[in-house]
């Protein structure tokens, strides 16, 4: 992950103020052949195969919905990625393109909203669930939503997370394309590398101890990124052990 450079101008996002609204009721990240000393294997995920989206998505989600256990039917889900899952997308594509036979389990996970249906099942989430791509800061638009989603009386907590992929030589023209239009970088990250964080949110009335005061600090010049998501992430979650399971626990 690269620092921001101290010879750009501040963030403005930095100056927005506190969010007081949110509680961070349980916290998760979790890297793939990133480099990173903390990288972990790729889980394995029924149904999903050869990108590293889903699996991390449904990792992150799982650890936070298995140590805060909750009512279902009054979670909401919000998911973030810039450009969801690339690997499955291009390879569905090289497939059809070279004449191979259509594999519908491919184009059933290039769907972001895939993994949020398979979590649905698994841990009885009824609640509304959402996936947005943005070139904005995604954590400060998570925030947003997820402010917005607890005005509803039915609702206690909403999970949001953000996945990135590394990406391929399309994901790298895309960008090359999106950078010539803003002047602005984006985020580099070796092409099999995968990264997720996500963050179980709920009213400061729902959270054991004082309120958890958040406010979106964002990456400058890393449009879409979610590294100020994970940033958040990292701060308040808990030690991952070896052994760690994610039983398919329904609410």
């Amino acid at each position: 992950m690269t620092p921001t450079d101290e010879t750009h101008p501040a963030d403005p996002r930095s100056s927005l103020p506190s969010r007081s609204s949110l509680s961070v009721l349980a916290a998760a990240t979790a890297t793939h052949d990133t480099g990173l000393d903390d990288d972990i294997a790729l889980p394995k995920l029924p149904g999903f195969v050869e990108s590293a989206f889903s699996p991390l998505a449904y990792e992150v989600s799982g650890r936070c919905l298995t140590a805060h256990p909750g009512d279902g039917d009054r979670t909401a889900v919000a998911l973030a990625s810039l450009m969801g899952d690339t690997t499955t997308a291009d390879l569905a594509s090289r497939r059809m393109v070279s004449g191979r036979v259509h594999n519908p389990l491919l184009f059933m996970q290039a769907t972001a909203n895939s993994v949020l249906g398979h979590m649905s099942r698994e841990f009885g989430i009824t609640g509304q669930m959402f996936s947005l791509s943005t070139l904005d800061d995604s954590l400060s638009e998570l925030l947003s939503m997820a402010d917005l989603l607890l005005e509803d009386e039915e609702l206690d907590r909403v999970l949001v997370l953000g996945v990135e992929l590394g990406g391929g030589e399309r994901v790298a023209a895309v960008h090359r394309e999106l950078a010539a239009d803003s002047g602005l970088t984006f985020a580099d990250l070796p092409e099999s590398a995968g990264l997720a964080a996500a963050v179980l949110l709920g009213r400061p009335c729902d959270a054991p101890g004082a309120p958890v005061l958040v406010r979106p600090t964002g990456t400058a010049g890393q449009p879409g990124s979610i590294q100020s998501l994970f940033e958040l992430a990292t701060a308040h979650a808990e030690p991952r052990t070896e052994t760690e399971t994610h039983p398919h626990a329904h609410q």
